[in-house]
């Protein structure tokens, strides 16, 4: 069966768990047209009018940062932007009894979930059923560097300096998309403090959020949970900043 380059490309992005855009004009003298993007942007199939290509790639870029989809109008044209991204991750530190439900419920939501701490007793399968991955050890035993990046998610849940510190160097200078941090207000505070004199810059330590979670309330493990995962969407879909688009959304 002969297949398309536009669906052959958009067939390769999601196989290989990456991100992009497919853009179809949908009205306009060349209604029908498509193309495909990758992550920078990049033509990998399909073509546009020529006078569209340079404002659907910036609109592009700016709705994959916040995993997207809408209609855009450019006078006579309207694009449909169709956001291919892959499963976000979320990694867990410490398997406490917040974490159990924050497996739970991040899964529902799509997030593939990774759970670490160095007591074999706590990282079990009984005790995490539903968690993608399991892996016993310190920080700097179990993940790298590289698996931080924009689509991670990361949860500390743990007082312990032993478990925190080797994870820092590891975690601030990436592009990892959430970073919160289990603590009181003292907590945050001084963890804030110790991170400076240990050399981190202020807009690294300032991207912990800490308090963890959204202020609603919660008590129960099941609700703090909860409250985390509102904070991580927020910060998923950048609901505070109004992205900048070349196009005028159409309200379909």
């Amino acid at each position: 069966m002969v297949t398309s380059p536009v669906l052959e490309a958009t067939r390769s992005l999601i196989d290989e768990d990456a991100f992009g855009m497919v853009i179809t004009v949908i009205a306009g003298p060349e209604a029908g047209s498509k193309i495909v993007l990758d992550d920078s942007g990049a033509v990998i199939a399909g073509s546009l009018p020529e006078r569209l290509v340079a404002p659907a790639r910036a609109d592009a870029l700016a709705l994959m940062l916040r995993e997207t989809s809408t209609t855009l109008a450019y006078e006579e044209d309207e694009l449909f932007y169709e956001m291919i991204a892959p499963r976000p991750r979320l990694f867990i530190f410490g398997a406490v009894h917040i974490a159990q439900e924050l497996v739970q419920h991040a899964g529902l939501l799509g997030f593939h979930t990774v759970v670490a701490d160095p007591r074999p007793a706590f990282v079990t399968k009984d005790r995490f059923p539903e968690a993608d991955e399991l892996r016993v050890g310190w920080p700097d035993d179990v993940v790298d560097s590289t698996a931080f990046d924009a689509r991670t998610f990361v949860v500390v849940l743990t007082h312990d300096r032993r478990f925190e510190d080797p994870l820092w160097p590891l975690l601030l200078p990436t592009d990892v998309r959430y970073i919160g941090a289990m603590g009181s207000s003292k907590t945050t505070a001084a963890r804030r403090q110790r991170l400076l004199d240990s050399g981190f810059q202020a807009e690294q330590v300032d991207r912990i959020h800490g308090p963890i979670g959204l202020d609603i309330g919660s008590r129960a493990a099941g609700e703090v949970a909860i409250a985390i995962l509102g904070e991580m969407i927020a910060a998923r879909y950048l609901h505070d900043r109004e992205p900048e688009l070349v196009g005028r959304p159409v309200r379909l």
